[in-house]
């Protein structure tokens, strides 16, 4: 049934085709139609101090609203996450911004945190059916100065501590100017002890805990990477999301897209992705969770990146690849 509808979407522009499959799934949710097709395989295992029904999720970015959270969930996955949400709605960077590199499996996008604001994703959360593992993933608005960066992610973050599972602090997007300078020194020390901070408040407040992930970029050396997670322990930042997308275009060379400017996803960032979660997991140990998200094509990657250390894996270039069969084949690789 995928294989239809791929072909249907494909001869579309990449982001037209992505709202329609997005209001395809909307409208086949609510007439029940994708339980008759789908369900949540069964792989119970517990990280963050949460019960995951399996261990394979949906990468943010998808869905930034929180408007699909429900269809997405029945397709199977243990858990997804929505996002990036910042603060104020903004409409991201100009269009065309979304490019599939077919022959290689493989997307770029420069998308830029296009978002309706994060009051419009808490009204949807609130109607939430999806029984998984829900994260929240928050950034910044692109006009919010470096050293204010910690006031954005303080308002996302009070906003859905109530209605999230874990949530997500996204410093490594490549397409809002001067994100990923937020993962290194004194910036990165400066925003994890302010969360952290925040997140005792809150679960003092809603009188729950709520687990912190830091999504970090493949885009470094070994020793920054090393830098980057020592941080994270010392504050004590529950999980670790390994990796964002890739400036590299190491393997795309030969696309007519190769130029484009944003962060290259899909098979050509699997290596990458998986070489930064043996490094982190050599470095830590067993002292944080990691999530291994990044070229996932195939069961077998899935696999991998459990190997490299990953304690759960997300999917994203590889669900608009090969749909939702894919989430079924990585539950039964691992």
């Amino acid at each position: 049934m995928y294989g239809l509808a791929k072909k249907i979407l494909f001869a579309m522009s990449p982001e037209v085709s992505h709202e329609l499959a997005l209001d395809w799934l909307g409208a086949a949710q609510r007439t029940g139609l994708l339980k008759l097709f789908y369900s949540q395989p069964s792989r119970p295992v517990e990280v963050m101090g949460l019960k995951f029904p399996n261990p394979v999720g949906l990468a943010a970015g998808l869905d930034k609203n929180g408007d699909y959270l429900n269809a997405l969930g029945d397709l199977g996955f243990g858990f997804v996450e929505i996002g990036t949400v910042t603060p104020r709605p903004q409409p991201g960077n100009p269009q065309p911004r979304l490019f599939r590199l077919t022959e290689h499996n493989a997307i770029i996008n420069r998308m830029g945190f296009n978002n309706k604001g994060v009051g419009h994703l808490v009204e949807r959360v609130k109607k939430r059916t999806y029984q998984g593992i829900l994260g929240i993933n928050i950034g910044k608005n692109k006009n919010t100065p470096d050293e204010q960066a910690l006031d954005d992610y303080l308002i996302c973050l009070r906003a859905v501590y109530p209605y999230a599972d874990y949530v997500t602090i996204n410093i490594s997007s490549p397409n809002t100017p001067g994100l990923r300078s937020l993962q290194f020194g004194e910036s990165l020390e400066k925003l994890v002890v302010g969360i952290k901070s925040e997140q005792k408040i809150l679960a003092q407040q809603h009188g729950r805990y709520v687990p912190i992930a830091v999504k970090i970029a493949p885009d470094m050396t070994d020793d920054e990477i090393r830098e980057v997670a020592a941080t994270l322990q010392r504050h004590q930042i529950d999980a670790v999301i390994a990796t964002n997308t890739t400036l590299s275009r190491a393997g795309v060379e030969t696309s007519p897209h190769a130029n484009e400017a944003g962060g290259l996803s899909g098979a050509p960032v699997r290596d990458a992705s998986t070489h930064v979660i043996r490094v982190l997991r050599e470095f830590l140990g067993d002292t944080m969770p990691i999530i291994g998200v990044g070229g996932i094509m195939s069961g077998a990657d899935a696999k991998a990146k459990i190997e490299a250390g990953a304690n759960l894996i997300q999917i994203y270039s590889g669900f608009i690849y090969r749909g939702p069969e894919l989430i079924k084949e990585c539950v039964n690789a691992l």
